[in-house]
């Protein structure tokens, strides 16, 4: 493709995508196709020859657009918000455009020197101390599972320049809530720790982390001969935001010199509003944090940003030294390829930035509290239904919540299979699209506030469809 038509078609595709966005409320946000019916739409065998681009709208709306289910629609309520602002589409495009390589600072140093302010930006936005170091990843699982390698090797003295964990005197365990995400989970198995040695601990009525259950653990672990290494304590759970105490937490983790890594994915982009920022109280004394701006803050998937206190630990666990990589400018700036897993960097850093310019953070805190102020008035208005039950706090933007008709009450299956059936309802309905998730045994309903188009008469119009489906179910 040549620029005059990559000119021609850049400008139909920005037209194609401005439409979309302008009606992305017309469309059933829930993608209607069926299991191959996309691939079905394709051809079987790879073009032979070029200059096949000049229908690729035409396909866009034929194959695509059906298959697509509407992140940015008004009516999502699943899963969290992964918000695409605009302004990093439009940065998505430049990156693109400018095709970098940003592993090391000379092959191409504004793609370094944007990130490093940007970051900076970043931790002054939500209040972290200077202590902290921030680089961008791709995601929460990436960064999770950089902070449990980080601290392995911090608890074995490098085992990885040495015989690894197989090498070890005694097995390194892993401590998270029953609630933690499930990359948790994945971050420890690969990390070489094992399954028998990440310890799940049991939650109080708030679904949050019981630290006096968490210092049982470690004593006993501590007795049984083995080696406490890490803690993975979560601001805002998966399933009901729910929030670890991280203060006492980091008291125990100083006792016992664990790691403290905070997943704060969601509820981050939270602490850009001063007033929320006691929920991760404890904080500043955490070795490493993650949260993902492109889940709630909108500059669009992926960028995840990972932050932590010693930044020559991280280089030193994660650093190599080819010959080809070198460089005159090394020990001068910041070569991004030590901080982090992959070689290769893309110039995610352009989003915030263009995020940032777009937005100013007073736009950020006005949505921020924008969403927590419709997910409070839903808490409300279920609180005073009758026949309804919230199932946990709603300190955030996600309400768990659930129908109970008196003839099903006590009944888990029953009323598990019948607000399945509400939520199906729902969904069936095509204006809304919200889950479920299993809660202590329980089937809740999550109703996650926070996409960008969606104001209070879209939470309305999600909590009167519930109460109807309830009625028909």
């Amino acid at each position: 493709m040549d620029t005059d038509q990559f000119r021609s078609l850049g400008h139909e595709l920005i037209e194609w995508i401005a439409a979309y966005r302008d009606h992305i409320g017309d469309y059933p946000v829930l993608s209607r196709s069926q299991p191959g019916e996309v691939a079905a739409l394709l051809p079987h065998e790879p073009p032979l020859r070029g200059g096949q681009m000049d229908d690729v709208i035409a396909d866009l709306e034929r194959i695509v657009l059906p298959g697509i289910t509407h992140w940015n629609h008004p009516g999502f309520f699943n899963f969290f918000p992964s918000n695409t602002d605009l302004s990093s589409v439009l940065a998505d495009l430049v990156s693109s455009g400018l095709g970098p390589q940003a592993m090391n600072w000379q092959t191409s140093p504004a793609a370094t020197e944007v990130e490093d302010v940007v970051m900076e930006w970043l931790r002054t936005m939500v209040g972290l101390p200077d202590s902290f170091s921030g680089v961008i990843a791709d995601t929460a699982s990436t960064s999770t599972f950089t902070a449990l390698l980080c601290a392995r090797e911090r608890t074995s003295g490098f085992s990885q320049n040495g015989g690894g964990l197989q090498a070890e005197r005694a097995p390194l365990v892993v401590y998270a809530s029953d609630q933690a995400h499930s990359s948790v989970q994945k971050g420890a198995l690969l990390a070489g720790f094992g399954a028998a040695h990440l310890r799940l601990i049991a939650t109080d009525d708030e679904h949050a982390l019981r630290p006096d259950l968490l210092e049982q653990a470690v004593e006993e672990d501590l007795a049984a001969g083995l080696r406490p290494c890490a803690v993975v304590a979560t601001v805002g759970t998966t399933v009901s935001t729910a929030l670890d105490p991280v203060a006492p937490i980091a008291d125990l983790c100083e006792r016992h010199g664990l790691w403290l890594h905070v997943d704060a994915a969601l509820a981050g982009t939270a602490m850009v509003c001063p007033e929320y920022r006691d929920m991760w109280r404890g904080v500043e004394r955490a070795d490493s944090l993650v949260l993902n701006p492109h889940k709630w803050m909108g500059t669009g998937f992926d960028l995840s940003a990972y932050y932590v206190r010693d930044p020559e630990h991280l280089v030193r666990v994660m650093s190599t030294d080819p010959s080809y990589l070198r460089t005159t400018q090394d020990g001068l700036v910041r070569n991004l390829r030590d901080w982090g897993i992959p070689l290769g960097r893309r110039f995610r850093a352009l989003k915030l930035w263009f995020l940032l310019r777009a937005e100013g953070v007073e736009g950020i805190r006005a949505r921020i509290r924008r969403d927590v102020g419709n997910a409070a008035w839903l808490a409300q208005q279920v609180d005073a239904a009758p026949d309804w039950e919230r199932l946990a706090p709603a300190p955030l933007q996600t309400v768990c919540l659930r129908h109970v008709p008196e003839r099903q009450a006590g009944d888990e299956a029953a009323l598990a299979a019948h607000n399945a059936a509400v939520v199906a309802r729902v969904v069936a309905g095509s204006d809304y699209y919200l889950g479920t998730a299993d809660l202590k045994g329980r089937l809740v309903v999550r109703v996650s506030v926070g996409s960008q188009p969606t104001e209070r008469e879209h939470v309305a119009g999600v909590w009167e469809a519930l109460q109807q489906a309830a009625a028909l179910t």
